[in-house]
């Protein structure tokens, strides 16, 4: 205890030693005085004693406190000096203003006050919290910085151990991935058996060499399916290699009349091997499902896509057809009530499929009804047609009438599309949970979840097509009605451009099929006439077209004009004629405020990659977008996109 305490101790006793003596010596006085007076000389001492006790008292305390102080002082400044925390004061013209020796020794400079903040902490500029903390690189060094806008303030703190321990545990988690043949048996069809095992020697070869090289685990589980294992590091080097697997299989089997192609689906992430596989498996599907010759991966909430630069290879068994349409046709009896719908502002195809999947309804002997939300241009003349026959017409509803018959025993049909957020009515797929998706494009990485049946085929030219062969496997006696065979063949006109693009034998096939049945050419050709005014609507956007990369021609419409998707897309399709020309972009205001993109391709580029990048999606060939803003943002968007593309790998094959 210091000195000084001790004899406030002291006087604060002796204080109430004088209060005791005082009460004393008043008693006392009342019974001698004598014995009164010597008491009050005694307390008159004792005062002395306690004045003397506490002037000693205050003396003792300011130096005390003046010692404090000082000590305090110097330990802060040596607490600055030597505190292993950078700290930055800087002014409203963000120069610094103050900084500890830690900033000095931390930037190799004696002094940096004055300077311009942001010319050594760049990454600055976009932090805009509150209370924002980062990441920096300094040297060789890594800093965790905490930044204070309000207090213009920053705190800096090595911490380059941690984030190299940090890295080392993100680089070894484990990624796994299913490598599958995914055209073997199309690609394999005709060979002899010591052909095919050559090929198929050369194919293994091949994916065996690469897997060594990338230092990936791989085994094989079957005779068309790798598995392989590796860790993220590996991962995000297969991923600026961009999966040159892909490219070398093909080109390793160019010469047979159908190159072998491979499927790679990689998931990573999860913390739960099962997980794990389970995406793994997820991603290939998605794989297959946009066509295959294509890497997903999916680490996290991160999906990505590589490859996916042919067309889908047609599939020439037919045994899927035939199982789908025997579950379909299984479903539709176990339910109460068919509701089919494709997606908002529907085109041919979309009502041809939706009308053939009614005719599969019917032919069941079930009840069935088609969602329609509106009548757009694209199918203003065939909905006249339909509308002049109260046999197909009556059966068409609106989407509040939808919702008021839908039960929880209702089929569900969705032609089309495959995104829950397109459909005509979204709240139906509420409603029940027995869903069917029956869709040709490619698939994203929106899709409709715990569907009962999907039946999604990117090598049709349409849905249209796939709906043809599900009602040749539903009833071998099935008749149609003219209007209802000629609609179908409609879809697979207006999507192949008159048999011209996406077409195999198997649309011929369900071409002929709808003839068979009834189908009206003449009847087709007056349903897709155009008047004179919509030609010349064209032309007037056409005349913005530029050339971009020597074969790419892009059309900005002017602002002050709206179109509707359905020209947008006609003037996508006539660009696509001109020479030289093998893909196309048009972009113009919509009537609902909207900048919408239509892209075409011949097959030389995929024009689905270039939209998904933009939030759209669509086919290979066929693919569009719908954004918010202003025409030069979604221009200069979509330039951006383009090059990008273009320096990554090509934006032709």
């Amino acid at each position: 205890m210091p000195k000084f305490l001790l004899k406030r101790w002291h006087g604060q006793h002796i204080v109430w030693m004088f209060i005791l003596l005082l009460c004393l010596t008043i008693l006392l006085y009342l019974f001698k005085w004598w014995l009164g007076l010597t008491a009050f000389l005694l307390c008159g001492v004792m005062a002395y004693f306690t004045l003397q006790a506490e002037a000693a008292f205050r003396r003792d305390l300011n130096t005390y406190v003046g010692t404090i102080t000082h000590r305090v002082k110097k330990a802060g400044t040596e607490v600055m000096s030597g505190l292993p925390i950078g700290i930055i004061l800087y002014n409203e013209e963000k120069r610094i203003e103050w900084h500890n020796p830690f900033v000095a020794k931390m930037l190799e400079q004696d002094s940096v006050i004055g300077e311009p903040l942001l010319e050594f902490f760049p990454d600055l500029k976009n932090k805009k919290e509150k209370t924002d903390k980062l990441e920096m690189t300094i040297g060789k060094l890594i800093y965790q910085v905490w930044h204070r806008p309000e207090e213009r303030l920053l705190f800096f703190r090595e911490v380059t151990e941690q984030a190299l321990l940090a890295k080392k545990y993100e680089d070894s988690k484990a990624a796994i991935g299913i490598v599958m043949m995914d055209n073997l048996d199309e690609a394999t069809q005709g060979l002899d058996d010591q052909t095919r095992s050559i090929m198929l020697a050369k194919v293994t070869g091949e994916i065996t060499e690469w897997a060594q090289k990338h230092q990936l685990y791989l085994r094989r589980t079957a005779s068309d399916r790798f598995l392989i294992l590796m860790d993220q590091k590996g991962l995000r080097q297969l991923e600026q290699t961009r999966f040159e697997i892909l490219d070398d299989v093909r080109d390793l089997t160019i010469e047979n009349k159908l190159p072998l192609t491979l499927s790679i689906g990689i998931a990573s992430g999860a913390e739960q091997l099962a997980e794990l596989g389970q995406m793994a498996q997820m991603s290939l599907d998605m794989s297959l499902g946009r066509g295959g010759d294509q890497v997903t991966v999916k680490v996290g909430q991160r999906l990505s896509f590589y490859g996916g630069r042919t067309n889908a290879v047609e599939k020439r068994t037919r045994v899927r057809a035939r199982v789908i349409s025997h579950a379909l046709r299984d479903l539709m009896k176990d339910s109460d009530k068919v509701i089919i719908m494709g997606h908002r502002f529907p085109d041919m195809d979309s009502i041809g499929a939706a009308i053939g999947v009614l005719k599969a309804v019917q032919v069941v002997g079930k009840e069935g009804y088609i969602v329609l939300e509106g009548v757009n241009p694209s199918i203003q003349k065939v909905m006249e047609t339909i509308a002049a026959d109260e046999r197909l017409h009556r059966w068409f509803i609106t989407p509040e009438q939808a919702m008021i018959i839908t039960t929880q025993r209702s089929l569900a049909v969705v032609v089309d599309t495959h995104k829950a957020s397109m459909v005509a009515e979204p709240r139906l797929l509420q409603q029940t949970h027995r869903v069917v998706v029956i869709d040709h494009h490619r698939r994203s990485e929106e899709f409709i979840h715990d569907a009962t049946l999907v039946y999604m085929e990117p090598y049709a030219s349409s849905t249209c097509e796939l709906v043809t062969e599900l009602l040749q496997y539903l009833n071998d006696k099935l008749s149609m009605e003219v209007l209802e065979a000629t609609v179908l063949l409609a879809g697979i006109v207006v999507d192949t451009k008159s048999f011209s693009l996406r077409t195999g034998a198997r649309t011929f096939e369900a071409a002929s099929y709808l003839r068979r049945n009834g189908a009206d050419s003449a009847l087709i050709q007056r349903l897709m006439k155009e008047d004179l005014d919509s030609y010349i609507e064209r032309a007037e956007v056409m005349k913005h077209t530029e050339t971009l990369y020597e074969h790419i021609a892009l059309a900005v419409a002017e602002s002050s004009r709206t179109y509707s998707q359905l020209m947008i897309a006609q003037v996508a399709d006539t660009l696509l004629n001109m020479t030289n020309i093998m893909a196309s972009f048009v972009i113009a205001v919509r009537p609902d405020g909207l900048i919408g993109i239509s892209a075409r391709s011949l097959g030389q580029m995929n024009v689905q990659v270039v939209m998904e990048r933009m939030g759209g999606g669509g086919h290979l060939t066929n693919a569009a977008t719908q954004l918010e803003g202003t025409l030069e943002e979604a221009a200069n968007r979509l330039k951006q996109v383009l090059a990008d593309m273009q320096e990554e790998e090509g934006l032709f094959e």
